[in-house]
């Protein structure tokens, strides 16, 4: 489908049914606003001094066959919806590229309700959904030219990594959807680990260490949804203690009330940047026509998403893609509970 003819294809009854959901998220909601405070009051890994950039000035180091990407996807459809183009223009110069998902959006509210049509007795329903999203994730990277070997899954609770950073540090967090305290995926790359902080966080750094990065691109601190402030978070930590912070460029998904806008397929326009990012400083990454057509192609691979956030999704393929160095007064930010949007996948 052309973004032309993707234009149309927005989910008409998403907007609807996003009504009816957000009641359903209201009690999720609670849950992260308190694991936001208890993991910025309780987690020492993701307390580290960080250092604010050189400048105010936020540069990508150039993008030759020596370069390494890492990107670090809270959910499957997250690297298309930040990086696409950027996945595309590392590989096309000969360098490598890889994604790590830190969840499988198991955990999808909006999913269940419409795709698997409860939100009772969800469990199964919520593992087979992870399942079909690695599915996409798969056919969405595959898409953007990354090969099998570096799509790589950790499989750990969706919303509920703040959890993992909190008060779940060293003891296993039950995930409340998929009624799992491990990693259930034998996809996964270390199926049964337990869901603790101190697990995720070894996990991440044997990625880090296997694919030994020369650029990484990780969620903001300052997105809205607690799991991409997680993973933010978790990234800073071990950047900190590895010394490699500066290899880190950040992006934000859930930038605020109403953004990206216009929602939906709009070609020949610039990604503007997210209200929540307003402490940052975000460089635009032009993507060409080829490029932005490339990544509408992978994004269309996440049929389950597509079916209950078109418009969002699609508002992201734009002529430009947006990074920044991390703001000093990021960690701060991040640890003020935040609402979560109906559409937080």
């Amino acid at each position: 489908m052309s973004r032309h003819a993707a234009r149309t294809a927005v989910g008409p009854l998403a907007s609807l049914f996003a009504l009816v959901a957000a009641a359903a998220l209201v009690a999720v909601s609670a849950g992260a606003r308190a694991a936001t405070a208890a993991a910025a009051a309780a987690s020492p890994a993701c307390t580290s001094p960080v250092p604010p950039p050189a400048s105010g000035v936020s540069t990508l180091p150039p993008i030759d066959a020596g370069t390494a990407l890492l990107v670090i996807a809270p959910h499957p459809d997250d690297e298309t919806l930040c990086c696409g183009g950027i996945i595309q223009r590392v590989l096309r110069a000969g360098g490598r590229a890889s994604i790590v998902w830190i969840t499988s959006g198991d955990a999808s509210l909006l999913d269940l309700l419409l795709i698997e049509r409860t939100l009772l007795g969800w469990t199964d329903q919520a593992r087979a959904l992870g399942l079909r999203r690695m599915a996409e994730a798969r056919a969405a990277a595959a898409a953007l030219g990354v090969p099998a070997s570096a799509q790589l899954f950790l499989g750990y609770p969706d919303r509920g990594l703040l959890e993992l950073l909190g008060a779940h540090r060293t003891t296993p967090y039950a995930a409340r959807i998929t009624d799992v305290a491990a990693v259930p995926y034998p996809a996964a790359l270390f199926p049964g680990h337990p869901y603790t902080g101190e697990s995720l966080e070894r996990d991440l750094t044997a990625v880090i260490e296997r694919v030994r990065p020369t650029l990484i691109l990780a969620p903001s601190p300052l997105d809205s949804h607690p799991d991409h402030r997680a993973a933010g978070l978790l990234t800073i930590a071990v950047s900190v203690r590895r010394g490699a912070l500066t290899q880190v460029h950040y992006w934000i998904v859930h930038g605020g009330e109403g953004w990206p806008a216009p929602r939906g397929l709009v070609t020949g326009i610039p990604l503007t940047p997210a209200p929540r990012g307003r402490a940052l400083t975000a460089a635009p990454f032009a993507l060409e026509p080829a490029e932005e057509d490339r990544k509408l192609l992978a994004l269309q691979a996440y049929r389950s998403q597509m079916q209950v956030l078109a418009p969002f999704l699609l508002a992201f393929v734009r002529t430009t893609e947006l990074f920044s160095p991390l703001a000093a007064a990021a960690p701060a930010a991040a640890a003020a509970p935040q609402p979560v949007a109906p559409t937080a996948r």
